[in-house]
């Protein structure tokens, strides 16, 4: 390891960034160095705005990829080099500026009822059930859920929040019987290289997979369960502060 990767990596350990964060930042870095065949440290001004216009002009990249970069290595010039922030001034492509399509509770019941796999139809209707962010819900833990209680505990969602979130009597049996069925000791959702959880790519694929085979045709991701929780919590009554509680950070 390079002491400028070390270097960036104690910066963002430091700030409490994601796991996914850490690997998004040093790898827009790792591209840059590659593009010029030198370390960031020896680059121009003129040189790091050059590479962005590589990547809008020639490489045609989307917007979003553009800005993922673009933060990353905003990241170690400013806040790791020192750099001014008016030298990274850069224009870029706006940011497609798109809201998930709204499912409807009849949607989200045949989108669980299409996903065949046990474990997989768990996590998406644990995903729905809590509001949870696809991060969130990897990040579980056995011993994060409380059954006495009926609680489930969020730890370190985004900003770095933890938060309490109900489980429904049906919900907290639902994951009884998928531990009695799969008896997971550490990662309540386990990847395939033992001590670790599941890869995101994994439940997103899933997801695409059974909502195309639920013939459910609405845009959004994954992230529209967490975005139908929210919406149909609000139209049964759940005021709007209690709401953000769950959805945020803080005690019931």
């Amino acid at each position: 390891m390079t002491p400028l990767r070390a270097k960036m990596i104690k910066a963002m350990k430091m700030r409490g960034f994601a796991e996914r964060t850490h690997q998004s930042y040093l790898a827009a870095v790792t591209d840059l160095a590659r593009y010029y065949r030198r370390s960031p440290e020896c680059l121009s001004v003129a040189e790091v705005n050059g590479y962005f216009e590589y990547l809008v002009t020639e490489r045609k990249l989307a917007a979003t990829s553009c800005w993922l970069s673009f933060n990353g290595i905003r990241f170690l010039y400013v806040d790791v080099l020192g750099w001014p922030k008016t030298d990274l001034a850069i224009a870029l492509p706006k940011r497609p500026q798109r809201i998930p399509q709204l499912l409807t509770r009849a949607e989200v019941a045949r989108i669980l009822a299409a996903c065949r796999h046990p474990d997989y139809r768990m996590m998406l209707t644990l995903d729905y059930g809590c509001g949870l962010r696809l991060s969130e819900l990897l990040a579980l833990k056995v011993d994060h859920i409380d059954g006495e209680r009926r609680l489930l505990r969020v730890e370190q969602g985004k900003g770095a929040k933890d938060r309490l979130v109900p489980l429904s009597p049906t919900l907290l049996e639902q994951l009884r019987d998928y531990w009695r069925c799969y008896r997971p000791r550490e990662w309540l959702f386990p990847g395939r290289v033992p001590g670790r959880a599941l890869s995101p790519t994994s439940l997103q694929k899933v997801y695409t997979r059974v909502k195309h085979q639920a013939q459910v045709r609405k845009v959004g991701g994954i992230h529209a369960l967490r975005h139908a929780y929210a919406t149909h919590l609000l139209e049964a009554g759940l005021p709007v502060h209690r709401l953000q509680r769950l959805m945020v950070s803080g005690p019931i």
